[in-house]
């Protein structure tokens, strides 16, 4: 009879099996996360080893070195401003102006590219002062979302012809863009640049145009 009751003392209770049970599972659970802390405590700021995985070589920027696009542009230019002529006189209507530009991207913000591009105005009179340059630009992009911020700097030279009229020489155009991102190929934004077109000729006055650009683009990513 002692060694029943004695026996029955030292058995356990089921309830006290299934709290043991549940203590040891949290305490596993309690070191394993624990060892995973301290791994990543260890591992914090150091690169991530290329293993061959695809997901490490997933670009996370819409850019990147060795992108292209093609920029289609029509707006109006406007005169703004003459030197040497009297009264700034011009006498030149708002026109009409278009361009299709290259970009090369060299790194994920700074391209490099060219430009071809015209305008028209007419005179008072009616006739037609023509402007065509080419030549190469430069800029950097900034982002912002899925809206795109080009700032850029075109330099090169014009053929410029008024009745029979015609001067070659050079030009400057910086500007400023922001564009959005449609889809991966597409994006669609708002231009604005200044015209710096000088004529030095040989014998005359030297003349300085200023026209400013408001135009409207197009552009084809690949």
């Amino acid at each position: 009879m002692h060694r029943e009751t004695i026996s029955r003392g030292e058995a356990s209770s089921p309830y006290e099996t299934s709290s043991r049970r549940t203590l040891s599972f949290f305490l596993i659970l309690l070191f394993f996360f624990s060892g995973l802390s301290l791994f990543a405590q260890e591992n914090d700021g150091e690169d991530i080893p290329d293993n061959g995985s695809i997901w490490i070589d997933i670009e996370s920027e819409p850019y990147s070195p060795g992108d292209t696009n093609f920029v289609l542009t029509l707006g109006v230019l406007v005169p703004v401003y003459f030197s040497a002529i009297d009264d700034n006189s011009h006498g030149l209507s708002v026109g009409g102006t278009g361009s299709l530009a290259f970009n090369y991207f060299i790194t994920s913000g700074f391209f490099v590219g060219g430009e071809l591009s015209g305008m028209f105005s007419s005179s008072r009179r009616g006739n037609m002062l023509y402007i065509i340059p080419f030549g190469v630009r430069a800029g950097y992009q900034f982002l912002f979302g899925r809206f795109e911020f080009p700032v850029s700097l075109f330099a090169g030279a014009a053929s410029q012809s008024y009745i029979e009229k015609n001067y070659f020489g050079i030009m400057l155009k910086p500007g400023a863009s922001v564009f959005w991102r449609f889809n991966a190929d597409w994006s669609f934004g708002l231009n604005a640049a200044w015209w710096f077109v000088p004529q030095w000729p040989k014998n005359g006055y030297d003349v300085i145009g200023n026209f400013m650009e408001l135009t409207l683009s197009a552009r084809y990513n690949f």
